[in-house]
């Protein structure tokens, strides 16, 4: 039997690296790509702590869906050799679809196309090279496969996705609320009907869980000024688009440049444009922001600057947006301060929403297995939480603009 190598993780501790195939699939330049990519983007402006990579929480995914096969086979659920290395797959590849700052990119120089149809898109080039060995994962990923709960181990209200991210998230970033019971939670796991379910026992790691989640949302992922860097990383990489195809000389990667130029057309990414997708991560956009911050245009420039220098835009997150005719006098502020167009001060404000949703019963409920074989949602087992609570959508409107000297 082949030694499998070991890695020691700052949250899980000794993992072992995977063997055969799986080792592959674990060096493949798609997966290590992901060690140039930040997991939490413009967090780190916030939390200076979160510097961890997607590739490390790709890894903890995996070392968590290997303990969650083992439990499971404990309890005499029948998962096959095969069907583990597809489930493991599946787990690594999650994520191979995120480019640098994924949320950012998507809604500017990359149009029309989410990171999931992206992972996709990736694992199917790497069946090719592989010969076929990842179709039972792309199956498991798509939920095209027989045993539904293995795709809820990879994409579900309980994943193995979540269950790192939220951990690994709260230890880099010092926020101890999202410091969930995901070990109590693996063990607490069996299937009923083909259908993922929690044991009575482990309902209160559960409430935590959901909670946890909710405030690690708050706290971290929508935290106002990881939101302001975000708006102005969005409309710098706006600016230098609007520039690159008016002809304007904006320097940057070949890969950058290439969306940059407009050449992925919205909703397609043909062969083409995949490649270059590939090649995207972090260095490219902050190499740009260096050397934009010496160009001529002076949006370009001031953005690039205070992004640099971490003057972020003033940031205001409420239920209802300001009325317009302050938004109006604020723009009216910001061109006679700097002398600029209307056209280009548009760059220096941002008007947008974010909402969350922490919970959702019909997309995949967490149900709770009791002793006498009965079982119920997580909303009617729970004394603490509800459905109302739960699922509700919370939405917040957000105004941003540049902060004068």
């Amino acid at each position: 039997m082949e030694k499998r190598k070991i890695i020691n993780d700052p949250v899980f501790g000794f993992i072992n690296l995977p063997s055969g195939f799986l080792n592959e699939v674990f060096q493949h330049r798609y997966l290590q790509r992901l060690t140039h990519i930040k997991q939490l983007g413009m967090s780190p402006y916030v939390y200076p702590g979160a510097q961890h990579t997607r590739f490390q929480h790709t890894t903890g995914a995996m070392y968590l869906m290997e303990e969650a096969i083992q439990h499971l086979r404990n309890k005499g659920n029948t998962i096959t050799q095969e069907e583990s290395e597809g489930v493991i797959a599946a787990i690594l590849l999650h994520d191979i679809g995120h480019g640098p700052f994924s949320h950012v990119l998507e809604d500017t120089i990359i149009h029309g196309v989410t990171h999931e149809n992206l992972s996709l898109m990736m694992m199917e080039r790497m069946n090719k090279e592989f010969g076929g060995k990842l179709d039972l994962a792309i199956r498991i990923f798509k939920d095209d496969y027989s045993k539904k709960f293995l795709h809820q181990l990879v994409s579900g209200n309980l994943d193995m996705d979540r269950l790192d991210y939220l951990r690994r998230d709260s230890f880099f970033s010092g926020v101890s609320e999202g410091n969930i019971g995901s070990a109590r939670i693996i063990k607490m796991l069996n299937v009923v009907d083909d259908r993922l379910v929690v044991e009575a026992k482990g309902i209160y790691s559960i409430e935590n869980f959901l909670l946890s989640r909710r405030l690690m949302y708050w706290q971290v992922y929508l935290h106002k000024t990881s939101v302001a860097a975000e708006k102005m990383l969005q409309n710098l990489l706006n600016r230098a688009r609007e520039l690159t195809m008016k002809g304007v000389e904006v320097e940057a990667s070949i890969a950058l440049h290439y969306f940059l130029s407009g050449k992925q057309s919205t909703g397609i990414m043909t062969d083409e444009s995949l490649d270059y997708f590939e090649e995207l991560d972090d260095t490219d956009i902050w190499s740009a922001i260096k050397k934009w911050q010496h160009h001529e245009d002076f949006v370009l420039s001031i953005l690039s600057k205070s992004l640099l220098q971490r003057n972020l835009f003033k940031i205001e997150m409420s239920n209802e947006m300001p009325e317009q005719k302050r938004i109006n006098q604020d723009m009216e502020k910001i061109i006679s301060f700097f002398g600029i167009s209307k056209q280009e001060a548009q760059y220096l404000i941002s008007l947008s929403c974010v909402s969350s949703n922490m919970y959702s019963e019909k997309d995949d409920s967490i149900d709770i297995l009791y002793n006498n074989g009965d079982i119920k949602p997580i909303t009617k087992a729970s004394d603490m939480l509800n459905l109302e609570l739960l699922s509700r959508e919370v939405e917040k409107q957000i105004y941003c603009h540049f902060r004068f000297p």
